[in-house]
């Protein structure tokens, strides 16, 4: 059980001698990261979103508000775009 864990980590961190391509290359982990990152921006603008609608229908005036809350998990993709680009 303990080898196959240790060969599993190795493949996974890319340690110890291989001959062929790696594991993960640079653009699949920037793809990761960016998809991942919009999956969770989802994720939360699915609970976000329908709160803010809840509230803005019970008063009009905290639309500005709900807008802002809705906006705000999609500066997690931006970041990972931003990152994407740096690196």
């Amino acid at each position: 059980m303990m080898e196959e864990l240790v060969l599993a980590t190795e493949t996974v961190l890319q340690n110890g001698t291989t001959e062929e391509a790696p594991f993960l290359t640079d653009s699949g982990a920037a793809a990761l990261a960016v998809g991942l990152s919009a999956l969770a921006a989802g994720y939360a603008e699915r609970g976000i979103g329908a709160a803010a609608v809840g509230a803005i229908a019970e008063d009009d005036d905290l639309f500005v508000p709900g807008l802002i809350m809705t906006v705000l998990p999609e500066t997690l993709v931006i970041f990972a775009l931003v990152v994407v680009f740096v690196i």
